[in-house]
């Protein structure tokens, strides 16, 4: 068979290319006499930038910036010097994989570093920038970023508001005298809004360390960002714009950006759909298998693609939460938990990985 292998990251322990040629070495130890073409994705979370830049052949640059919890680091970039395209990963500088687990509360972090890749790319004289926002640690609307590109938030009183936690009080939004950011395409991994029960907070909040009693102290202060802002009850309900902790939402309402599903976007640079075409089979994965899957992600679209084109596609994660849309949209599902325990597979990844795509590869008659 021609085995198309073409999976996301595997949060916290692979990336998309390490998932990839673990799940190829464990194919080919069963099916030794199988082609197979290795394509790693992303729909805008962590790896997107790599991903992204080596599709349209741009070049890593560095700036000095900060962290989500405004720790100084390093961050790269892509310049595609011919078209004028920058590619920004906002994992890499906001990202939840920076920082120790659980050592920093949500309401201590922000989006302002982000601000800073935003000018190097504008003052680098871009065209477009590309802007992946998956997989931050951040649950600010966007407040952060916006501040560091000199909007000002201020209270009924006039005085500033430099926390977001602090949004609740929010009276009045003063735009900066030079706002032009360029044309930034928003590459989102869900489509959630911002607000309410499928929103940034309620959805996305407790896995960034959120607390049950704290999710309607922040919805109310995100709900208040979005009243008070021009246009921003109108984006609040953008699909998308609940991404990153509504990044989305702040980007469409402070840059003029445009919320686009990411992992079409990487689709079309990568002819995704044209490597599906050429596949007898298609085998993606991801850490988790569950609702948030199907709700934007690359790998529950890469399994709608596969299913409009009407080839079987696989999915391997760590765990799996399947439900009958899941059914439809794959052929076969497997977790790792099938063969070791949580911890285990933590700890060796890669090496239970390329186990579970052996003993799928028996499985599989052609």
């Amino acid at each position: 068979m021609k085995v198309l292998i073409a999976p996301d990251k595997f949060k916290g322990t692979l990336s998309a290319r390490d998932a990839t040629e673990a799940i190829a070495r464990g194919w080919q130890l069963a099916r030794p006499k199988d082609t197979i073409t290795m394509l790693p994705i992303s729909d805008g979370g962590d790896g997107f930038g790599e991903l992204m830049s080596e599709a349209i052949g741009a070049k890593p640059q560095s700036i000095k910036t900060a962290d989500a919890v405004h720790r100084p680091c390093i961050s790269n970039w892509w310049w595609e010097a011919k078209s004028k395209t920058a590619i920004i990963e906002s994992a890499r500088v906001i990202g939840l994989a920076m920082l120790p687990p659980g050592r920093f509360h949500p309401f201590d972090l922000d989006t302002s570093g982000l601000g800073k890749l935003i000018s190097a790319a504008n003052q680098r004289g871009a065209k477009r920038i590309i802007l992946g926002i998956g997989g931050s640690a951040t649950n600010d609307g966007g407040f952060g970023l916006a501040r560091a590109l000199d909007w000002k938030f201020l209270d009924a009183a006039g005085r500033l508001i430099t926390d977001w936690t602090e949004l609740h009080k929010l009276a009045s939004v003063c735009a900066p005298r030079q706002r032009n950011y360029g044309n930034i395409i928003v590459a989102v991994d869900v489509t959630n809004p911002l607000l309410g029960a499928r929103g940034a907070t309620r959805i996305y909040g407790p896995q960034k360390g959120l607390r049950p009693e704290e999710l309607a102290r922040v919805e109310k202060n995100l709900r208040r960002l979005a009243a008070i802002s021009k246009g921003g009850k109108r984006l609040a309900s953008l699909p998308g714009s609940g991404a990153a902790g509504g990044l989305g939402f702040g980007l469409a309402t402070f840059c003029d950006a445009k919320l686009r599903p990411g992992f079409a976007l990487f689709a079309t640079q990568a002819n995704i759909r044209r490597q599906i075409r050429k596949a007898d089979l298609v085998i993606t994965g991801e850490g988790a298998i569950d609702r948030s899957t199907i709700m934007g992600k690359g790998v529950g679209e890469l399994a709608r693609l596969c299913r409009t084109e009407k080839i079987p596609c696989i999915g391997l994660g760590g765990h799996i939460q399947p439900t009958r849309q899941h059914q439809r949209l794959f052929s076969r599902l497997h977790a790792l938990k099938e063969l070791t325990t949580s911890e285990e597979a933590r700890t060796d990844a890669a090496f239970w990985l390329e186990q579970l795509a052996q003993r799928t590869a028996t499985r599989v008659n052609a």
